[in-house]
């Protein structure tokens, strides 16, 4: 008679016995011990609530572990899962009480994030941290058992006593440290004060080796900036800096490239929003220049004009890894675009630039267009928006809009390509483009043909989302026709509350144009728009 082997599974646990564990880690929590005289005893209420939380979550744990030894008998879980509600529970014991009177903050609310190796306290709502307070929300830094690598102080604001006891926190886990998130943290601090918060951070942190670094959101200007000398100067192997909305002049860009010793490994530098100038660009070009790995650079929205422009332009070109360019909202001009077009070839990697609102007018933007079909096959966003382009640079256009098959989002509102624009970017945009989901060709003075051209060619895209021909001046019987080509799917078609039917200078030579608008649209699709 063959014997058989009968293997007990230990894993998942009945849910009577995870039941009876919430019970059992309530009943811990609630009990007086040396270590909750210290910390404090929970409320029977936030007690269950916790353990509720904590058996979740070591049971999530648990599961995950168990999926990866599926012949196995669960023992390993089952410990696991032992060990896990142990740890989470010594948490929420040294963690203390939190209940709190109504409408009071509670500070430890603060906390989105402190497992993992991440301590994130960037938690709504924003308070001003005392030292107390800071006592409370770093206290799970000073314990050895964790070794966060990451560390996010945003949305906070630290005064000069928070930052007192902060400081030797973590000064004492900085050898630990990859990446540090200290972006909007002194808000509402006097300048006398913010600096000196500034000074005994990058004090504590001197030394650590980080791959990121954010300090957006704090009006550093260049005393800002130099109150983190010491913790810039010792970076030798970032990978990402972040000085969004700083308040970057001319003299604290030379600051930046003057305290950070080298940018050899950069892949990430962002400036948006920042008074920069054509010198402070000129500096930025030079961290640019030796940052031969850069993948994501951002300057938008700094004030730069055509010699910044330039010098950005030029120095980009020793960017050969580069996947996403942001420049938007500039006065580069049609010379720094000329200058750009013939780097442009070099991106073979770029998914996504953002050209908008830089003055490149028809000359420019045909010159990038050109060079863009040549080069960047996987093209995801293309953004050209308020460039003063007209219908001369649209057969440019188009072919490049056809070379690209990845296209995920095109942006040319605010232009002036008129209809006969808009039917060479519906023609372009006609066959494939299977990933396309939004065009936004607003503003751009196109009537009745060119927006019946544009429905049709995108209403049938798998995935598409949104098409914007707002601000235009599409005729009543225009916009029926519209409406109509998405009559299936009208949440894909955006609002047309600003179209003006008449348009700002309707007259007799447009209503003839209107008039003869089905044979434009004839002459114009039966053109072949050269790959």
């Amino acid at each position: 008679m063959e014997s058989t082997n009968l293997s007990i599974k230990l894993w998942p646990p009945s849910q009577s016995t995870r039941l009876m564990l919430v019970d059992k880690m309530t009943r811990n929590l609630t009990t007086p011990s040396i270590l909750s005289r210290r910390y404090g005893v929970l409320s029977k209420k936030e007690a269950e609530e916790d353990a509720k939380q904590i058996e979740v979550l070591a049971f999530a744990t648990a599961s995950q572990h168990f999926e990866k030894e599926p012949d196995g008998d669960g023992s390993s879980a089952v410990q696991l899962y032992a060990k896990e509600s142990s740890r989470l529970m010594l948490e929420v014991i040294k963690r203390g009480p939190t209940a709190k009177e109504d409408g009071e903050i509670n500070i430890l609310d603060k906390i989105k994030k402190s497992h993992d190796n991440v301590f994130d306290i960037s938690g709504d709502p924003r308070v001003d941290i005392s030292a107390e307070d800071a006592l409370k929300l770093l206290n799970p830094l000073k314990d050895p058992g964790y070794k966060y690598t990451k560390i996010c102080f945003s949305n906070c604001s630290f005064g000069l006593d928070a930052a007192h006891t902060a400081a030797p926190i973590l000064s004492s886990i900085k050898n630990q440290v990859t990446e540090v998130d200290l972006s909007d943290f002194v808000a509402g601090k006097s300048e006398t004060d913010a600096l000196e918060v500034m000074n005994m951070f990058s004090l504590a942190l001197e030394g650590c080796d980080l791959r990121y670094l954010n300090l957006s959101n704090n009006a550093l200007g260049e005393k800002g900036v130099r109150a983190f000398s010491a913790l810039l100067k010792s970076q030798r192997n970032l990978e990402e800096l972040y000085l969004i909305n700083d308040g970057i002049s001319e003299e604290a860009a030379e600051a930046v490239l003057e305290l950070i010793p080298s940018t050899d490994r950069l892949k990430v530098l962002q400036f948006h929003n920042n008074m920069t100038g054509d010198e402070g660009a000129i500096a930025i070009s030079k961290l640019v220049k030796n940052s031969p790995l850069l993948e994501d650079f951002r300057c938008s929205s700094t004030r730069v004009d055509s010699e910044g422009g330039i010098a950005l332009a030029e120095a980009l070109g020793t960017c050969t890894n580069l996947k996403k360019l942001d420049l938007r909202d500039n006065m580069f001009g049609v010379e720094a675009g000329l200058v750009l077009s013939k780097d442009l070839s070099k991106f073979s990697d770029l998914s996504e630039i953002y050209l908008s609102y830089l003055n490149l007018e028809n000359e420019g933007s045909i010159a990038l267009a050109n060079a863009l079909k040549e080069s960047a096959p996987s093209l995801e966003v293309l953004d050209m928006a308020g460039n003063e382009i007209t219908a001369e640079a649209a057969p440019a256009l188009a072919a490049c809009i056809v070379s690209k098959q990845f296209l995920s989002k095109l942006n040319l509102a605010e232009n002036e390509l008129k209809d006969e624009g808009a039917i060479l970017i519906a023609k372009a945009l006609e066959e494939g483009h299977g990933q396309l989901y939004e065009v936004d060709m607003s503003t751009n003075s196109i009537r009745r043909a060119g927006a019946r051209c544009l429905a049709q060619a995108v209403v049938n895209k798998p995935g598409f989302k949104l098409l914007n021909i707002n601000g235009n001046f599409i005729s009543d019987e225009g916009i029926d026709e519209v409406k109509d080509t998405f009559k299936n799917s009208p949440s894909l078609l955006g609002p047309l509350d600003e179209n003006d039917p008449e348009g700002e200078d309707y007259d007799e030579e447009a209503e003839e144009v209107d008039n003869n608008e089905d044979e434009l649209e004839s002459k114009l699709k039966g053109l072949e728009i050269k790959h």
